[in-house]
């Protein structure tokens, strides 16, 4: 009987050409752009360090979105081993404007690499718009990336403690949370190198977010009957005077439906319902 030896299957690393970072900057303090208090978060340096290990060639692009003071943490990108820097002037846009800008600059990535979530807590929609833009795949909020894995394979966090794996095509968007990856220390050489290096500036989106307006509460209006009688009565009825005497709670034991009722022809008596429409 002859015997067959199957041997493991090799795995191929994931090796893709071009890759794309995006970063949003922020200032935390929200006054005065201080360094101590700005810069992007831990899930955009987990983003930073997964492109660099993805990358198979020199081309891992950074993208940054913020002012001038943004530059600052795009010399760290490029000292930690960004090929490529490129700020999109705006500070404040709408997630789908900031996206579709990102998407001119990605169009011809294999990977874009987010973080899952900003240093002023947002929505973390703009890889899901970027992805739309593309017309690529999109894996949203990852807990792990598996770089030896051809197709890419990564694991997604779910609701209730649940996971989801996952194989991805290229091309693709991804985000990812800030425990995936530790963005690598820089060499002294490269951060010496990074602070002269060439920083593109793209203009940032025209549209600006329109910023919800809040107002304070107010209840809805109650319908009074019209003034009758003298003034000495409505003057009274305005203070309540001698009310003390008057019952303002009954108890009543009802059928649902009658309770409904009594409830509803309650509301209309105190004005809270109004006139119904016709129909």
């Amino acid at each position: 009987m002859a015997l067959s030896r199957r041997w493991p299957r090799r795995r191929v690393q994931t090796v893709v050409s071009r890759v794309t970072v995006c970063w949003k900057w922020v200032s935390v303090d929200g006054g005065d752009v201080d360094p101590r208090w700005s810069g992007v978060s831990p899930a955009d340096e987990a983003a930073l360090e997964v492109g660099l290990q993805l990358a198979g060639t020199d081309d891992v692009t950074v993208v940054c979105v913020g002012p001038a003071e943004a530059d600052t943490v795009l010399r760290d990108a490029l000292a930690a081993g960004a090929h490529h820097a490129v700020r999109i002037n705006a500070t404040t846009a709408a997630s789908n404007d900031i996206a579709l800008a990102i998407a001119a600059l990605a169009h011809d990535a294999d990977l874009v690499v987010c973080g899952d979530y900003s240093l002023d807590r947002g929505t973390g929609s703009v890889p899901a718009y970027v992805a739309a833009h593309l017309g690529a795949a999109q894996a949203l909020g990852l807990v792990h990336i598996d770089p030896s894995s051809s197709p890419l394979r990564v694991i997604r966090r779910l609701d209730g403690g649940r996971r989801e794996v996952l194989d991805v095509p290229t091309p693709a968007v991804l985000s990812v949370e800030g425990s995936v990856a530790r963005l690598r220390r820089a060499p002294l050489a490269a951060s010496l190198r990074a602070k002269t290096a060439e920083i593109r500036v793209s203009p940032g989106p025209a549209a600006a977010e329109d910023m919800a307006q809040i107002t304070a509460y107010r209840p809805r209006a109650r319908q009074l009957p019209a003034p009758a009688g003298g003034t000495l009565a409505r003057v009274r009825n305005i203070l309540d005077i001698g009310a003390a005497e008057q019952t303002h709670a009954e108890t009543v034991t009802l059928e649902p439906s009658d309770a409904a009722a009594l409830v509803i022809e309650q509301l209309d008596e105190w004005g809270y319902l109004g006139e119904q429409p016709a129909d």
